[in-house]
């Protein structure tokens, strides 16, 4: 996984703003993955952070369709301490940081409000497991 600070982001030309968690879900619907959003809004914007597999099931599924994986689990708990919560119930409502790549460009990059910590996504997922 790429590790940023703040100041290797603006000297990528990256353009961090500050963002609400207006909203957060575990979901298997749809598509018998497990996954996970989190909604943000920012400066007249919002966006959705996360969609990666966590694990497979959907309601009815057979009991051998259902699994999860090692990074999945690791991802929520490296989300939990990026955004500073001990309890998964408590990230909605909390104020973050995102790297805004454009218009149209997903949000794969962010961090705490106050301390310099920042969570890839994008880069932690593209690792061999």
């Amino acid at each position: 996984m790429k590790k940023w600070t703040e100041d290797e982001l603006i000297k990528e030309g990256y353009q961090i703003r500050n963002a609400k968690i207006t909203g957060v879900e575990l979901t298997m619907a749809d598509h018998g993955c497990l996954t996970m959003f989190i909604w943000v809004e920012a400066d007249h914007f919002s966006a959705g952070i996360g969609g990666y597999c966590l694990g497979h099931g959907y309601l009815g599924a057979d009991d051998e369709y259902f699994d999860g994986t090692a990074k999945g689990t690791e991802s929520i708990a490296r989300i939990m301490d990026v955004i500073g919560v001990e309890k998964f119930s408590q990230i909605e409502g909390k104020f973050i940081r995102i790297v805004d790549e454009g218009l149209g460009k997903p949000v794969n990059i962010f961090g705490n409000i106050v301390e310099d910590k920042w969570f890839d996504e994008k880069s932690f997922f593209a690792e061999e497991e």
